[in-house]
């Protein structure tokens, strides 16, 4: 029977899926059940810095404002009862899922400031979290902000963070960078363990009623997965850094494609959403059927095999690709009939 094992930001995985952040992955029965369906690996849902800034302003003017009308209250300002921060939460429920689960737990953090990153962070790694994702969620709205600017905001992030952390890191790229493997690269350099392909930043909507923006939530779509596959293929050999997608993944073909490509890692989210988690078990047993079908040992035997380098057309990866497309698309016949 074919080995699934796979590393992924040091840690041994005895598969390489892994349940992506979600609501799921929050909870601890949702956790549990993931785990029993066979994943590798949960990523929790983010920490963000945003929303523990705005408790604090909050809980700021509760106390400033209470003894409006009361001078003698002025000396006593308790901090209501019952109250948890929703960095306490997370961390209690962080320590929960460590307690209840085998598998490796992974944190997720949002941070807005150089500060915030660095305190959660250490926050996470005390609370036991077998490894850090940075979810870094940054538009460039300001049209001083240029390519370069914006991607040094990662690498001083990541060198502020690696030098205070002993647990491994990986940041979550975004997709609009236009340089990745160079970023990658200086990413490595700084100690990142590993890069997660690619943050889908939620689009908003424009209400035609109402002429308000509003936030809009759509699951991926299996041809999301596509473009994680390219460029884990033209990343693959080029950096030490090890490589999840996450995005799209909603069958075991596209896994594979992506192992072949040369991830170490395969997020999954949607998929379970839509599906739950015995989407993740029917998943593992396809992979398995195709790795024997096609005489495969190992995961780590396949892994690679089809990245730009060891590919039979490399430039198939690249613009020769964009052009044969072009060239050999047909037209249903309704449509000029």
């Amino acid at each position: 029977m074919p080995e699934l094992r796979s590393n992924y930001l040091g840690l041994a995985l005895k598969n390489p899926l892994v349940a992506s952040s979600s609501p799921i992955t929050g909870k601890l029965d949702g956790a549990r059940q993931l785990e029993d369906a066979g994943a590798a690996a949960i990523i929790m849902p983010s920490l963000f810095e945003e929303v523990i800034i705005a408790e604090h302003e909050r809980l700021d003017r509760f106390l400033d404002e209470q003894s409006l009308g009361h001078g003698e209250a002025d000396s006593f300002r308790p901090i209501p009862h019952g109250f948890r921060s929703s960095e306490e939460t997370y961390l209690e429920r962080l320590e929960a899922l460590k307690s209840a689960l085998d598998i490796p737990v992974i944190a997720s953090l949002n941070g807005t400031t150089s500060g915030g990153w660095l305190s959660h962070a250490l926050a996470l790694q005390e609370a036991g979290a077998d490894a850090l994702e940075l979810n870094v969620y940054y538009i460039a709205s300001n049209p001083r902000d240029t390519a370069q600017s914006v991607e040094q905001r990662y690498i001083d992030m990541a060198e502020a963070l690696l030098g205070q952390l002993s647990i491994p890191v990986a940041v979550k790229l975004s997709e609009q960078f236009t340089a990745p493997l160079n970023l990658v690269q200086r990413l490595e350099q700084t100690g990142v363990a590993g890069v997660s392909l690619f943050n889908r930043f939620y689009q908003p909507d424009i209400d035609l009623e109402s002429l308000e923006v509003i936030p809009r939530l759509n699951l991926s779509s299996p041809a999301e997965a596509l473009l994680r596959i390219r460029w884990v293929a033209m990343l693959y050999g080029h950096t030490r850094c090890d490589i999840g997608v996450t995005g799209g993944f909603h069958k075991a073909a596209d896994s594979i494609k992506a192992l072949l490509a040369g991830a170490s890692a395969v997020q999954l989210c949607s998929v379970l959403l839509e599906q739950g988690c015995d989407a993740l078990r029917v998943m593992l047993d396809e992979m398995q059927r195709w790795l024997e079908d096609n005489e495969y040992e190992s995961v780590s035997q396949l892994k690679g095999s089809v990245s730009e380098q060891h590919a039979p057309n490399p430039a198939a990866y690249a613009r020769a690709n964009y052009i044969e497309v072009l060239e050999n698309y047909e037209m249903p016949g309704s449509v000029l009939s």
